[in-house]
Formats: structure tokens, C-alpha cells, sequence
């Protein structure tokens, strides 16, 4: 319980437990829609995208920006959502799991993952799709070599590796032609 109370301690930025700032209006413009909520700055973006906004796309892993589960697009980068206070991205524009396609009409990177069935228990997507279309945004001809080195910091327990680089492999390949 010592454990949980410091974890706890360290994302509200070092107060007590219950010891919250009052609350703020926080604008925040998540997968093209625009939302304004009242909450204390210092709240990570995870727990609002996930509380107030019942987004299912990041999920809470380590709480410390290890993992790679709560990750989002932030400006058009990969950021660990659980460890940024929703007060320092305010008017930002926020791109989660959700925000990339639609269930009738998946982002090409996400149909090529249910073609490759490279999902398993599905904890660490929005890490590894995320980062994935980042690395390939940034270079669309990267290496294998490459694409793995930038999902090195995405942990994943079920061991789909193989048919997840597959996958992104098959979208890489597509957005090249």
C-alpha cells in the first residue's frame, strides 16, 4: 500500500493524496472534437481522457512513462499521457487510438493490424500503433531496423511482436506505393 500511495503521491506532482489545486477550465481538442473541462491542472491528460472523456484507446500501465499504454498523439508526437498534467496542453490538439479511424472505417495502419490479427489482449495498441505511424510519418521508407528501434520503449506481454511488425510492415509498404 506504501508503494501505491507514493506512485500516487509522484503523478499529482509530489502533494498528498487529496491535497488537489482548486479546478480550472481546460480546453482541450481531442480527435478533432473540441472539449472544455474543470479539473485541477496538475491531473494527468491519461485520467482525463480516460474519466472525463470515457476514451478506452490509452490505458493505464506503470504511471511512469515506461510503458507506453497511455500514449497519445500530442502536436503530432508520441507522448506518455500519464504523466503530463492536463494544465500544460491546454487548447492542444489530442489524436488518441479512437481518434485515428472508425470501426467502419479503420486508419490504414489499424486495418493492416486486424489483417495481420496482430492483437492479442490489446494493452499496448495505442503505444505501438501510435509510435509506429509516428516513425513512419517521420520516414515512410524506415527499415524494419529502424521501426523496431522506435517501438523500443512500447512493452508488450503478449508476445504478438512478429505479426505487429508484420503489420506495420504491410502499412509501411502501402503508404511507400
Amino acid at each position: 500500500m506504501r508503494e501505491l500511495t507514493w506512485e500516487i503521491t509522484r503523478i499529482l506532482g509530489g502533494r498528498e493524496p487529496g491535497c488537489y489545486a482548486p479546478d480550472v477550465t481546460i480546453r482541450l481538442r481531442v480527435n478533432g472534437a473540441d472539449h472544455t473541462v474543470a479539473v485541477d491542472p496538475e491531473t494527468p491528460l491519461l485520467f482525463v481522457l480516460t474519466d472525463d472523456l470515457a476514451l478506452r484507446g490509452p490505458r493505464f500501465g506503470c504511471g511512469m512513462a515506461q510503458c507506453g499504454s497511455c500514449t497519445v498523439m500530442l502536436r503530432g508526437q508520441p507522448v506518455r499521457s500519464c504523466v503530463i498534467p492536463v494544465g500544460r496542453v491546454d487548447g492542444a490538439d489530442i489524436v488518441t487510438l479512437e481518434g485515428l479511424g472508425t470501426p467502419a472505417a479503420p486508419h490504414p495502419l489499424q486495418q493492416a493490424f486486424i489483417d495481420e490479427g496482430a492483437t492479442q489482449c490489446g494493452f499496448c495498441l495505442s503505444g505501438v500503433i501510435l509510435t509506429a505511424k509516428a516513425v513512419l510519418d517521420a520516414k515512410p521508407d524506415a527499415s524494419d531496423a529502424e521501426i523496431r528501434a522506435g517501438l523500443g520503449s512500447v512493452l508488450c506481454r503478449c508476445f504478438t511482436h512478429t505479426r505487429m511488425l508484420r503489420a506495420i510492415r504491410r502499412y509501411a509498404d502501402g503508404v511507400k506505393r
